[in-house]
């Protein structure tokens, strides 16, 4: 049995790559430093108990039998395990090109690109194939809700068929290493990279597509794109579009939306998942499933962990768990929210010294635009979780800017339990409590105290 291992292994994206060489009959260890401090051990438990082997992240478990070490971007090479694999001369792949392999490895490949939504939209389409029997495998980064106990960590549907689809991650410049046979772009707008950096990866993406390329019609910088391959189009609101949703109403616990003429409810908020149920649905119709078909498949799904998923409500009060972590993501997330009534208590834990450099402001900007005057923003300091970094700016610099912007009700706390505090302390009936922020796994549990404690 082949044996492979992996450097930062509790991360999303790396345990879904792990489950699937495990379930594909390799023989998987690893370590993660959020393991050796006491944190995701939930995580680590259920990759034990599926037969993964997990050692402290000091170098000790790396051995010649290794046929590679998977190492997280994230990781770097003064980590114990790095520095043991080298001197022993094993070879070191990083995640997107073990993604990348793992991808063009199956016969037709769907890669969804894009800014926002590509976690959502990959789980829909994962989502959708596999309820219509066509054995997809799908490799998520979010965790899915309708398979929870189905995979130990649900982020990935694994079928021995010839499908398989993806997340294609632009922040890191690994999108250039997908070649698909259908590629999504759900969104072009600022992130990690400039537009015209994101335009130039995404015009690529495209032009290496074998079949055909899907995009929103919404976005300019998807329009203008010079693609030399079939382009399918999806809107919320151009009704020339290929595959357009109207009538977009919320209800209680989702969305209803009128498509083809048809009917159809989402059991998610928020005008942007109906864009991204768009998108699911012309991929898979593409794959040669009616469409309506697929609309109707998609009304029984359920989303992905931490997108503005209601952890519960007590007194009256809501807990919303949200990854929203660029000015895209908040911007949609709030203006869904703001589509019902209460107060929005939001606390955002900004992650990344250099993000908040170069989007801090346009992040703050989205929040004061599309907050109300009654609705609170706390933010605790900016999420670290090791490495060599210059920490020259601070969530304080960033909560300065939006009072100066008119946002009163904005305040700085020095770490989450302050934050909860804050935010017990203002909570009354009616209120929806909102964490957002991405890469720290501890928010879901976060969300749950505060949840007992109204």
């Amino acid at each position: 049995m082949t044996k492979v291992g992996f450097c930062g292994i509790s991360g999303s994206g790396m345990s879904s790559l792990a489950q699937i060489l495990k379930l594909s009959g390799y023989e998987v260890c690893g370590s993660d430093r959020n393991f050796d401090l006491g944190r995701d051990l939930a995580t680590k438990e259920k990759m034990q108990k599926m037969g993964i082997s997990i050692y402290p992240q000091d170098g000790s478990w790396i051995d010649s039998d290794l046929k590679w070490l998977c190492a997280s971007t994230a990781v770097e090479d003064t980590i114990p395990d790095v520095k043991a694999a080298k001197e022993k001369n094993v070879p070191i792949i990083t995640r997107p090109q073990l993604l990348a392999d793992t991808f063009h490895s199956y016969h037709y490949g769907i890669a969804v690109g894009g800014t926002s939504g590509k976690t959502t939209t990959t789980a829909m389409i994962g989502y959708i194939l596999d309820k219509a029997g066509k054995k997809p495998c799908m490799i998520n980064g979010g965790l899915l809700r309708d398979y929870e106990g189905i995979s130990a960590i649900p982020n990935i549907i694994y079928n021995k068929g010839d499908i398989c689809v993806v997340e294609a991650d632009e922040s890191n410049g690994s999108i250039d290493l997908y070649n698909p046979y259908i590629a999504l772009i759900t969104n072009i707008s600022a992130d990690h990279k400039s537009l015209e950096e994101l335009s130039f990866l995404f015009q690529n993406f495209a032009n290496r597509t074998q079949k055909s390329v899907i995009i929103n019609d919404d976005y300019e910088l998807c329009r203008n794109l010079k693609i030399n391959k079939p382009v399918l189009t999806f809107s919320t609101q151009n009704p020339k579009a290929d595959f357009c949703a109207y009538n977009i109403t919320p209800l209680a616990h989702g969305t209803q939306y009128d498509f083809d003429g048809k009917t159809y409810t989402l059991n998610l908020i928020g005008e942007f998942n109906i864009a991204n149920a768009l998108a699911a649905i012309a991929a898979c119709a593409e794959m040669g499933l009616d469409r309506h078909t697929a609309a109707e498949i998609l009304q029984g799904f359920h989303g992905t962990k931490r997108r503005l998923e209601v952890i519960g409500q007590r007194n009256n009060i809501t807990v919303i768990d949200d990854f929203a972590h660029n000015p895209d993501k908040i911007k949609a997330s709030i203006t869904a929210l703001r589509r019902y009534n209460g107060r929005l208590i939001v606390m955002f834990q900004p992650h990344g010294f250099a993000p908040m450099r170069s989007l801090g402001k346009e992040i703050m900007s989205e929040f004061t635009h599309n907050m109300n005057d009654e609705d609170i923003l706390i933010m605790p300091e900016i999420f670290f979780v090791g490495g060599t970094v210059a920490k020259d700016i601070s969530s304080k610099n960033l909560i300065d800017y939006a009072v100066e912007q008119g946002k009163n009700n904005a305040f700085f706390v020095p770490d989450k339990a302050s934050a909860m505090e804050k935010i017990l302390q203002f909570a009354q009936s009616g209120d929806r409590i909102v964490i957002m922020g991405a890469r720290d796994n501890s928010l879901t549990d976060f969300c749950r105290q505060i949840l007992e404690k109204l």
